[in-house]
C-alpha cells in the first residue's frame, strides 16, 4: 500500500480509549472502521482487546486532562462501569477509597484496588493522625488528610489506564490483585519518530463551594429564655435585661425583629456598654471560605529513532485550597528511556520523582478544633469579623479571642495557627530489561520501586481548646515497596493454533517505619521545638515488613484468531502466615470466541460479537505481625506494654472465587458498541478481628471466618451517532450494580451481628447473616402499627428503644455516567453527568446543627404559643392501644431530642444525586496559524468540575465518607469539608 494512499486516523471514542488505526482515503468519511483496542494487563502484557475472556476498560490520557485536579483520579468517576472513587472531603489532597465491583471483605480498609504505575505496584499504605473522626471534648487530635502515592503522579505524564475489574484479570498479581487493579501506562516519547517533539501544558483554575446546607437567619443565640416580663430575650453575660444567654450554642433566641440587647463588642472584649440591634449576619460561615485556586505548568520533551526512545517532564502545582491559609506545592520530574543494544537485548527505565510540601492542610473530623465544629456552632448573630484579630489585646499567642464558648477555637486560630504541615518526597520507578534467547523465545527482567519519605508537623497554640499549653508533633514516616520480576515467554504458531506461554517469578518486600515525637505543653507560647516541650513523648519505631515470594504461569491459546483461551496459575509464599499455611496456590481460566466470525454473522448491522467467560481462585494473605505475641512499644522511653490482641498462629489465606461471564457488541458499522458483564465473587476464610473477654488479658484476637456472596451487572454503551469531516457526536454511556450478602460469620455471632466498624459510637456497621456490607445500624424512632411515629405520654419526647436496629444501606443500587462529545471543525465540546440511586449516609453535622436549631427545617413550631411544639405522632395507651400525641414540648427540646446524635435514623439521608461532574469547551488553532509560529498545536480550552448538583442530602455533599485515622470510611458524615466547584482553563502548546 503507497504511503501516500495512507494517513493517520486518531479516534477518541467517547473518552474511553484511544486507538490508532491506518484507514484508506477512499473509506467513506462517515463510517468507523473496526478497532481491536490494545489493553495492558497484569504484568505490563499488552494483549489485543479481542483475546481477552475478562471485562477491562481503558481511558486515555485525554480524558484524565480534561479538567485538571489536585487528584487527578476523580476525572475517572462515573466514566467506568463499576468503579467508585470516594473521598472524604478533607481538603485539597482528595485521597481516594478506589473500589472495583464493590467491597469483598468486612474491613473497610481493605477493599481498595491495586494501582499499578508502569508495571510497579504501589503499596497503597496510608499514614493517619491516629485520631479518629468523632473527638468532640477527648482532649485528642484530629484527622488529617495527607494524601498517597497515587494522588502525586503528574497527570500529564499519563498516556493511558487500563482497568483490570475483576480477580481474573488482575490474578496475577496475588493477594493484591484480588480487588481488581488499575494499570497506568506513563509515556515514553515511542511515538515520536525521528524529531524532538517540545509540549508546555498550562492550567489554571479556581475554586468555590458548590453547595451550603440550609442555614436558618431569622432567630438568634438562645435556648428560649425569657425575662421577668415573660417575654424572649438576649443578654451576653448578666445584665439589667436579666442572666447570661451568651453562652449557648443553639440558635433558639428571640426572633430579629429589630429590637436591642446588651451584645458582645469586640472592641471592649466583653458586653456592649449600650443595647445594640438584634441582627443577623448572613454570610458569617460563607465569608471565612475563600475561592480557591489552582496553578500548573508542565514542560515535556520526547523524541524517539529506530533504537533509542526518550522523554523527560518537568511540572509544578500550586494550589491555594478554599479554607484560608491552606494548600500546597507539588514538583514532579520524570524520564523514560528505552534503547536497544542490538536485534536481542533491549533495555529501559522509567522514573517518577514527586514532591509535594504544604505549611498547613486542613484537618477535619468532629472536633473542637476543626472549621467544620466551628461551622456548626457559629450562631447567628455573631459576626465573623469579631474574630480576626485571633488574639486578645496584649495576649498574643498567649490567648485567643472565642467570647462564646472556650470548647470552640477561633475560626483564623485554627486556620492561621493550628498548623498542619507536610514535605512528602515520593519515588516510583522500574528497570527493565529483555533479550531474546531465540526466534520464539525471549526473557524479561523487572525490577521496580515505591520509596516514600515524608515529614509532618503539627502545631497547636497555646489556649486552643484541647491543648491549653499548646502542642507540637513531629512524624518521619518512611517506607518501600521493592518487586523483582523475571518472566520467561515462548511464543509460537502452529497451523491455525497460537501459542504464547510464560512463567516467571517475583519477590515482593515490603518495609514500612515511623518516628513519632509529640510535645505535650509549650514553656514558651509560639515556639514550636521539641526542645521547647515541657514533657516530649516518644516511641521507639515499630517495625513493620513483610515479603511474599511467588511464581506464576500463563498460556494464551487461539485458533484461527476466533477462539482463545488463557490459562495462568500463581503460587505465593507470604511472610505473614505461618510456615504451615505460607504456601498458597491460586488459578484462573478464562476464554473468549468471536461469535461474529465463528458463526459468518458479519454484516453492516453486526460488525462484531464476542462472548466472554472466565473463573479464578485467588488467594490472599492477612495483616503482618499476627502470629506469635510482640510487646507494643510504650509512651514512656525504653519501656514496653503488653499487647492487647491474641495472636493466632494457624492463620490461613483468605480465598476468593471469581466467576464472570459476558458480550460485546459493535453495530451499525461499528458506530455502536455494547458491552454486557455479569459476575459473582466468593470469599472465604477472612482475617476478622473479634473482641475477647478482658479477663484474659487481651481484649480482641483474629482468626479466619466468615463468607460473602459479591453479585453484579455492568453495561456500557459506545455510540457515534454523528460523524463526518466536519461534524462529530459521541456519546458514551455506563451502568452498574452490586449486590452483597454475608453467607456466614463466625461460630462466636451465631444469632448476633458482627459489628465490622463503628463511628463515633453511634453508626454501626454490623454483619449479619443474611445481610449485606454497609448496612448502617443504630437508634431509631418506634412506629405504632400504622406507621406513627410513637412518643413518650409523659414528657413528649420520642420513644426509645434499646435496640439497635437496621437504619439503610451505605451503598446504593446502582450508579451511572453519560458522556457527550461533539466536534465542529476545531471545536470541541464535552461534558459528563453521573449519578447513583438510593443508599443513605448519616450525617452528625445535621445532628448538631438541627439540635442547635440552625437550619431552617428546624423553624417550624418557633411561633407556636409558650414556644411549645407537640410532635406528630401516638403515644401508647396502658392498654396497648394507640392515641394521638398531645404533649406539648418546648421547640429547643423537641428538636435536640428528634435529631439527637444517637438517633441514627433523623440524621440519616438519602444519598442518591446526579452531578454535572465535568464540562469542557477547546478551541486547537489551524495550521495556517499555528505553522507559522513554528509550532505544531495550540489548543485552548475552558473547563469546570462538578458545576451543578441535584441531590436531597442536605448537607455539602452526599457522596459522604469520613476519615477516621487513615481508613475511609463511607456512608458517614463527621465534620466534612466542603465539595468544590471549579472553573479553570488551559493552554497546551507543542513544538
Amino acid at each position: 500500500m503507497r504511503k501516500e494512499t495512507q494517513k493517520l486516523l486518531v479516534l477518541s471514542l467517547l473518552g474511553l480509549f484511544s486507538a490508532s488505526l491506518t484507514a484508506q482515503q477512499k473509506a467513506k468519511k462517515d463510517t468507523i472502521k473496526g478497532l481491536d483496542e490494545v489493553v495492558v494487563t497484569a504484568l505490563g502484557i499488552k494483549r489485543h482487546d479481542k483475546s481477552l475472556g475478562y471485562s477491562t476498560q481503558t481511558v486515555s490520557s485525554e480524558e484524565i486532562l480534561k479538567t485538571q485536579n489536585n487528584n487527578w483520579a476523580q476525572a475517572l468517576e462515573g466514566k467506568v462501569a463499576g468503579l467508585k472513587i470516594q473521598t472524604a472531603g478533607a481538603g485539597p489532597l482528595g485521597t481516594s477509597r478506589i473500589t472495583l465491583r464493590g467491597d469483598i471483605s468486612m474491613n473497610m480498609g481493605n477493599n481498595d484496588a491495586l494501582i499499578v504505575v508502569d508495571g510497579v505496584p504501589l503499596s497503597g499504605k496510608k499514614t493517619g493522625t491516629g485520631t479518629a473522626a468523632y473527638g468532640a471534648g477527648s482532649g485528642g487530635d484530629l484527622p488529617i488528610d495527607y494524601g498517597d502515592s497515587f494522588n502525586s503522579i503528574n497527570p500529564d505524564d499519563i498516556e493511558s489506564i487500563s482497568i483490570l475489574k475483576g480477580p481474573t484479570a488482575s490474578a496475577l498479581y496475588g493477594s493484591r490483585g484480588s480487588r481488581g487493579a488499575i494499570m497506568i501506562t506513563t509515556k515514553s516519547g515511542k511515538s515520536r519518530k525521528g524529531r524532538v517533539q517540545i509540549a508546555f501544558n498550562s492550567y489554571s483554575s479556581y475554586d468555590s463551594v458548590l453547595k451550603w446546607p440550609d442555614y436558618q437567619y431569622e432567630y438568634g443565640q438562645g435556648t428560649q429564655q425569657k425575662d421577668k416580663n415573660g417575654n424572649y430575650y438576649y443578654s451576653y453575660g448578666a445584665s439589667v435585661d436579666g442572666i447570661n444567654t451568651g453562652s449557648t450554642s443553639s440558635a433558639f433566641g428571640p426572633k430579629f425583629d429589630g429590637q436591642y440587647y446588651f451584645q458582645y463588642d469586640p472592641n471592649i472584649e466583653g458586653q456592649s456598654l449600650e443595647r445594640q440591634l438584634w441582627r443577623p449576619y448572613k454570610n458569617n460561615i460563607k465569608d471565612f471560605w475563600q475561592v480557591g485556586s489552582n496553578y500548573s505548568n508542565s514542560l515535556s520533551v520526547e523524541h524517539s529513532n529506530e533504537t533509542t526512545a526518550f522523554r523527560t517532564s518537568l511540572s509544578y502545582l500550586k494550589n491555594e485550597w478554599m479554607m484560608p491559609n491552606t494548600g500546597l506545592n507539588r514538583f514532579n520530574a520524570a524520564l523514560s528511556l528505552d534503547h536497544k543494544l542490538n536485534s536481542r537485548l533491549k533495555i529501559g527505565t522509567k522514573i517518577n520523582f514527586s514532591q509535594t510540601k504544604s505549611d498547613n492542610l486542613p484537618a477535619t473530623g468532629y472536633n473542637n478544633q476543626s472549621i467544620s465544629y466551628f461551622m456548626i456552632f457559629q450562631n447567628p448573630n455573631v459576626d465573623l469579623a469579631w474574630y480576626r484579630p485571633i488574639w486578645k489585646k496584649g495576649q498574643e499567642q498567649v490567648d485567643q479571642i472565642h467570647p462564646f464558648s472556650s470548647y470552640i477555637d477561633n475560626p483564623y486560630l485554627i486556620a492561621y495557627e493550628n498548623l498542619n504541615g507536610t514535605n512528602k518526597k515520593t519515588i516510583t520507578g522500574n528497570i527493565n530489561i529483555s533479550y531474546q534467547i531465540a526466534k520464539n523465545f525471549d526473557v524479561a527482567y523487572k525490577t521496580g520501586l515505591e520509596w516514600n519519605n515524608e515529614f509532618r508537623t503539627q502545631r497547636r497554640p497555646w489556649s486552643s481548646a484541647n491543648y491549653a499549653k499548646g502542642y507540637y508533633r513531629e512524624q518521619y514516616i518512611r517506607y518501600m515497596d521493592l518487586n523483582n520480576d523475571v518472566l520467561f515467554t515462548y511464543k509460537n504458531k502452529f497451523g491455525n493454533i497460537g501459542l504464547t506461554a510464560s512463567a516467571g517469578g517475583n519477590i515482593r518486600y515490603h518495609e514500612y517505619i515511623m518516628n513519632d515525637y509529640r510535645g505535650n505543653g509549650l514553656n514558651k507560647a509560639g515556639l514550636y521545638q521539641l526542645s521547647n516541650a515541657t514533657q516530649v513523648e516518644y516511641k521507639l519505631p515499630k517495625p513493620n515488613d513483610n515479603q511474599v515470594n511467588s511464581v506464576y504461569a500463563l498460556a494464551n491459546f487461539s485458533y484461527k484468531d476466533m477462539i482463545f483461551l488463557d490459562v495462568t496459575a500463581r503460587n505465593d509464599w507470604s511472610s505473614t502466615l505461618p510456615a504451615h499455611n505460607r504456601s498458597y496456590f491460586y488459578p484462573s481460566v478464562s476464554s473468549s470466541f468471536i461469535l461474529s466470525d465463528i458463526f459468518k454473522l458479519k454484516s453492516d448491522n453486526l460488525n462484531f460479537w464476542k462472548l466472554r467467560l472466565s473463573w479464578s481462585k485467588v488467594g490472599n494473605d492477612t495483616y503482618t505481625y499476627m502470629l506469635d505475641k510482640y510487646y507494643e512499644n510504650s509512651g514512656f522511653v525504653g519501656s514496653v506494654e503488653s499487647p492487647l490482641l491474641y495472636p493466632n498462629p494457624n492463620l490461613k489465606p483468605e480465598m476468593i472465587t471469581n466467576i464472570e461471564g459476558g458480550m460485546d457488541f459493535t453495530l451499525l458499522k461499528n458506530r455502536l458498541t455494547f458491552n454486557f458483564t455479569a459476575y459473582q465473587n466468593n470469599s472465604k476464610d477472612q482475617s476478622i478481628i473479634i473482641p475477647m473477654l478482658l479477663e484474659t488479658g487481651y481484649n480482641k484476637r483474629i482468626i479466619n471466618a466468615g463468607e460473602l456472596r459479591n453479585r453484579g451487572i455492568e453495561m456500557t454503551l459506545n455510540a457515534y451517532p454523528i460523524k463526518n469531516k466536519n461534524f462529530s457526536w459521541s456519546v458514551n454511556a455506563n451502568w452498574s450494580m452490586n449486590r452483597n450478602k454475608i453467607l456466614s460469620l463466625p461460630e462466636e455471632y451465631q444469632g448476633k451481628p458482627y459489628t465490622m466498624a463503628s463511628v463515633g459510637g453511634v453508626v454501626f456497621y454490623d454483619a449479619v447473616v443474611g445481610g449485606s456490607l454497609g448496612d448502617i445500624y443504630g437508634a431509631g424512632l418506634l412506629y405504632s402499627p400504622d406507621g406513627q411515629v410513637i412518643y413518650d405520654a409523659k414528657d413528649g419526647l420520642t420513644a426509645k428503644s434499646t435496640e439497635m436496629k437496621k437504619i439503610g444501606n451505605a451503598y446504593p443500587k446502582w450508579r451511572a455516567g453519560l458522556q457527550n462529545e461533539f466536534r465542529y471543525k476545531n471545536i470541541t465540546v464535552s461534558f459528563s453527568f453521573d449519578g447513583q440511586y438510593k443508599g443513605i449516609a448519616y450525617s452528625q453535622s445535621h445532628h448538631k446543627m438541627s439540635e442547635q436549631g440552625k437550619l431552617t427545617h428546624t423553624l417550624v413550631g418557633r411561633d407556636n404559643p409558650g414556644g411549645l411544639i407537640v410532635g406528630q405522632g401516638v403515644v401508647q395507651n396502658p392498654d396497648g392501644t394507640f392515641s394521638p400525641n398531645t404533649k406539648g414540648i418546648p421547640v429547643s427540646t423537641y428538636y435536640g431530642d428528634y435529631y439527637r446524635r444517637a438517633n441514627v435514623e433523623t440524621n440519616s439521608f438519602d444519598t442518591s444525586f446526579l452531578k454535572l461532574r465535568d464540562a469542557r469547551i477547546s478551541y486547537s488553532f489551524p495550521k495556517s496559524i499555528v505553522e507559522p509560529l513554528k509550532l505544531t498545536d495550540i489548543t485552548l480550552a475552558v473547563f469546570g468540575r462538578n458545576l451543578w448538583m441535584w441531590t436531597k442530602f442536605p448537607l455539602f455533599d452526599p457522596e459522604a465518607a469520613t476519615l477516621d485515622d487513615s481508613t475511609i470510611t463511607p456512608g458517614v458524615e463527621v465534620g466534612q469539608l466542603p465539595q468544590a466547584r471549579t472553573i479553570g482553563f488551559q493552554l497546551n502548546v507543542k513544538f
